[in-house]
């Protein structure tokens, strides 16, 4: 297995050989995400690297501690702990620890396919601060799963195992707020708390007034912060979710259809059957006729 040269204490660094990136761009999972390089460099001091013509992978490098920096195109970053930069595939680059400071860093090149679903968070410095919700730890515990995999061999669903991780870890960069919900204390965020009155209230029959005033907010300014954070109104999420109870009535209940309606707050057998066709594209005889002959089906195999 190809390393690094030893360069800083602590240091560890691994480098796949080239017959295995052909395999990892074939192959029909890890051609969508998949690691070259991976390593960890802790107090690197004097560190430097310069690349005129850039490098065939994009690369990745989470400032733990420490300060550096990185040039790339024709600006300069600074990052500092909890920063991260992703350096583009082809494009001419240097970076480097800083002199009083040096950085501790986890860096990977990466390559795959579904590379542009993270183009947001490529080419720009990223800072992503520290709180009791913000599960830095358990990032770097993703990555050293990556890496551990990766030492234990090339076989494919080392491999492909590694991708789903990578998939995971460049999520948690991209979608912070949703990498951070399950720290939440979900009683603490309005949008939470006005979901859970929701969810407790699906077969009363609640006004915006009543969602608002339970999270203490006009109805005016709960519905615009609300669409900011959903992209859905309050009514068209509270209806969102009346729907998807109407699903789990349909599949694991013997209710009848205008009893699940009613249940459900909707005037009439009618009108429920034009919501749910409306969000589910089907009605509610054909969404339990489906649900019925797939689990008919799977008790006969």
């Amino acid at each position: 297995m190809e390393r690094l040269a030893d360069g800083f204490k602590g240091e560890k660094a691994i480098v796949t050989p080239y017959s295995v990136r052909a395999y990892q761009a074939e192959n029909a999972i890890t051609r969508q995400l998949y690691v070259t390089h991976i390593g960890y460099y802790p107090d690197a001091k004097y560190h430097y690297r310069v690349r005129e013509e850039g490098a065939p992978e994009n690369i990745l490098i989470y400032c733990e501690r420490g300060k550096g920096w990185i040039e790339c195109g024709d600006e300069r970053f600074l990052l500092e702990s909890n920063s991260f930069f992703i350096i583009p595939a082809g494009e001419r680059h240097a970076y480097g620890a800083d002199g009083r400071m040096p950085w501790s860093i986890y860096w990977l090149h990466f390559n795959g396919e579904q590379t542009p679903m993270f183009q947001s968070v490529i080419g720009k410095l990223c800072h992503l601060g520290a709180s009791d919700q913000s599960r830095v730890q358990e990032r770097f515990q993703l990555f050293e799963e990556m890496y551990r995999n990766l030492e234990m061999g090339y076989n494919p669903e080392n491999l492909e195992y590694i991708s789903f991780c990578l998939a995971h870890f460049l999520a948690s960069l991209k979608y912070v707020p949703q990498y951070r919900e399950i720290k939440k204390i979900k009683e603490s965020d309005m949008v939470q708390r006005s979901i859970l009155f929701m969810k407790e209230n699906l077969e009363q029959k609640i006004r915006l007034e009543d969602i608002a005033d339970a999270v203490g907010y006009s109805s005016s300014r709960f519905n615009t912060l609300f669409l900011e954070r959903t992209s859905f109104s309050p009514m068209e999420y509270y209806n969102q979710l009346r729907i998807q109870r109407a699903c789990s009535y349909l599949q694991f209940s013997d209710l009848k259809i205008k009893e699940i309606a009613f249940r459900l707050g909707y005037y009439d057998p009618f009108h429920f059957s034009k919501a749910f066709h409306k969000e589910m594209e089907v009605t509610p005889k054909e969404y339990r006729r489906r649900y019925q002959d797939r689990k008919i089906e799977e008790i006969g195999k």
